[in-house]
Order: structure tokens, then sequence, then C-alpha cells
């Protein structure tokens, strides 16, 4: 079975380089918010511009990953691959040392749309290297990052809790240093140019320089169908990666302790899920789990919307829907967005679905608090909707894009992409 092939050791490198964009996207976002309070405190912020660094990190996020994704189809993504990572590590120096609010700004500006550039373009540069037989458990791996982004962040935040500025500092310091060691290594990283046998193809000539290779059914199709998927997912899983808290104290009356250790204990359990997944991404189990977990994470949202946000029907939430969430979320996006979509305008056109969706996150979070505070209800059920719909996004994926693209001439084209 393809799925159970032993992987070479320089693609898991090349792996785990590329997932450091999704492990520095994880942890700019919830480094900021978790530092969001002692920021507004150092610096006397008012309330707007508190709301504004919020805002603008989801923003140039988003921004990044539609100008990226084009930049890398352009002149190279191996290229863009290791200069944006280069320029995410400035912003998140600016960041730590900032001395006032003007430059914290600055700095997010930076990093946010350099982590953003960076995201469709290692994906692509991964999915470029890697076979087609490994293809989905070396992009899934990416997720593990993602997921240990956020686990290094709250981790950090709950223990540097007390330290103020000095533990706001090292929060955002680990991500430079992380970002500069990446960028060293990527730099020195050695990818093979040679296809695979059976995945040549007579005109080598390269595409995707050309923005109609977008806009073509080929793109288009499965383009809409991920962004849709994603939008859907995405806007569930991004309330409640930055509201998970804020709804568990507002809404369902836990105490703030409590509230932060229901969400840091679940984190262990959505690593080793997300590996669990990781392990399956190149078997049929991959798109079967999916059924399952779909079905599980749907039920989640309705107890949770049943029971209006009580503190009792979302705990039961929370366990369902993390031991959902790794097996039909983010990661599930990921591996159908490097096998459906054309390996010539890879990086453009999931950089659109990347960008287009964190733009709708945006500004759902912008409006979160305000509809929470009128009806957790009416909040919980839209959710659910939205859940439903992924759901079926993904089925469509499943039974109609994955099979024609096993075959199709665009998983043959990877290495006709200027990598340099």
């Amino acid at each position: 079975m393809a799925g159970t092939r032993p992987i070479p050791t320089p693609l898991w490198k090349a792996a785990a380089l590329s997932g450091m964009a999704s492990y520095l996207d994880a942890g700019l976002i919830v480094g900021i918010s978790v530092n969001l309070a002692i920021y507004r405190d150092s610096y006397d912020m008012g309330v707007w511009m508190a709301g504004a660094i919020s805002a603008i990190v989801t923003g140039c996020i988003a921004v990044g990953s539609l100008v990226g994704g084009r930049l890398a189809d352009l002149f190279g993504r191996r290229r863009v691959y290791n200069w944006d990572i280069f320029c995410f590590a400035l912003g998140a120096i600016v960041i730590t040392l900032a001395p006032d609010d003007i430059t914290l700004l600055i700095g997010v500006l930076v990093a946010g749309l350099a982590a953003g550039a960076d995201l469709p373009t290692s994906l692509a540069v991964v999915s470029d290297a890697a076979p087609s037989w490994a293809r989905g458990r070396l992009v899934a791996f990416t997720q593990v990052m993602w997921m240990l982004g956020i686990a290094v962040s709250i981790f950090l935040g709950f223990v540097l809790s007390t330290t103020g500025m000095t533990g706001a500092r090292l929060i955002t310091g680990q991500l430079a240093v992380a970002a500069l060691v990446t960028w060293a290594l990527r730099s020195r990283l050695k990818l093979s140019d040679e296809p695979d046998t059976g995945e040549q193809e007579a005109d080598p000539a390269p595409r995707g320089v050309s923005l109609k290779n977008v806009w073509n059914r080929a793109a288009l199709l499965p383009m809409t169908a991920t962004f849709v998927f994603y939008v859907t997912w995405g806007l569930g899983a991004n309330t409640f990666g930055q509201f998970g808290t804020y709804l568990l104290v507002t809404v369902s009356d836990a105490s703030q302790s409590l509230a932060t250790g229901i969400n840091l204990a679940f984190i262990p359990i959505g690593v080793l899920l997300t590996f669990a997944f990781v392990r399956v991404a190149d078997t049929p189990w991959r798109d079967r789990l999916f059924h399952v977990a779909a079905v599980v994470q749907i039920l989640a949202f309705v107890i949770a919307s049943l029971t209006a946000g009580a503190l009792v029907g979302m705990l039961v939430f929370f366990v369902l829907y993390q031991l959902s969430n790794p097996f039909a979320g983010e990661a599930n996006y990921k591996v159908w967005s490097q096998l459906t979509l054309p390996a010539d305008t890879r990086g453009t056109t999931q950089g659109l679905t990347y960008a287009l969706s964190r733009g709708v996150f945006a500004v759902a979070a912008f409006f979160t608090p305000a509809l929470a505070d009128h009806s957790a209800s009416v909040l919980l059920w839209t959710i659910t909707a939205c859940m439903t719909a992924a759901a079926l996004a993904g089925v469509f994926i499943i039974r109609v894009l994955v099979p024609r693209s096993a075959g199709a001439a665009a998983d043959r084209a990877d290495l006709r992409v200027p990598s340099t």
C-alpha cells in the first residue's frame, strides 16, 4: 500500500521546514492574543488600537497569502520560500523589541504579511518535492507543526503569565529565533528535481505565469470547492480558536483559570490525533475517517447549541470537537488542495483560498463578541450550519474531485514549476 511506504529522511526534513510556516502562523496569532492585555497596559493602548492589532494580524495573513502565492508562481517558489521566512523574522524582532504601540503595529504588519505569504508557498514547495504516494503524509505533517505553534505559545503564556512584558517579549522572541533558524536551514535545503517515472509529460515548458491558468475549469472547480470547505469549517474553528476562552467565561460562566485549563488540556489530544492523521493521509482511511469525523463534529456543535453554551454542554462539545477536528478540518483542506489543484498554479490558487477565507474570518471575529452577547444560541447554531456546509463540501471533494485528479495530467506537472 502506497500509504505505508517509508518516506526518505530528506523529504521529512522538507516537510518540517515547510511546516514552520504553519508553526509561525499559529504562534503569531496565539502569541498576540495571549500578550494583548499586557500590550494594552504597557503601551497604554486605547480599545481601538488593541482591536486594530488583533484584526490586522488576520488581515495581513490574508493579504500575504494572496500576494505571496502569486509571487511564488511568478518568480519561483524556492526563492519566495526562502525570503518570506526571513521577513517574518524581521517582523517578529520588531514586535519583540517594540518600545511603543506604533512600532508594535509595524512589526505585526511585517510579520503578518510574511506569515501569510509563506503558507501557500511552503505547501506548494513540499508538494512539488513529494512523490505522489507520499504527498498526503508530508503535507499533513505541516498541520502537526501548526498544532505545536499553538501549544508552545499557550504554554509559554501560561508559564510566563506573571512576568509582564518580559514574558510577552519571550513569547514573540522565540518566534523570531525559530524563523531565523528555519531561514538558515531552508537556504541549504536541497531537493531532487527528478520527476517520478510516469509523472513526466512530453511538454516540459513551465506554466502558471498567466492568470488565465487560474480561471479555467481545471483550477476553478477545485479552488472553489476547497475554499467553500475551508471557509465554512474555519468560521467555527477560528471562532473557538480566538474566542474559546472568552465564550467559556462570558457564556458558560466558567472561571478564567478553568477556561484556560480546558483549552490547555485538550492540546495534547489534538497533537496526538494530528499525528494519527499523518499516518493515514496517503491511504483510503483518510477520506473514510472524514465522513465519521464530520458527523461527530456537527454533533459537537449541535450539543453546544442545544444547551445554549451551558458549561456541561460545552465540556461535551470540547471532547467531541477535539476528537473529530484532526480528521475533518484544516489538515484535510491542505491535503485535498495539493491533490486537486493544478500544480502549475498551486501557489496562486491556494493563496486565493487562504486569503479570502482569512478575510472572512477577520470580519466574523469583529462581530463575534457582539453576537455572543446578543444571543449565544444564534452564534452557535450559525456555526453548526457552517460545519454542516463544510461536511457537504468535503463529501463533494472526496466523491468527485479526488478520484478525478488521481491520474490527471495536473499531477504530472509538478516539476515544471520554477523552483529557484
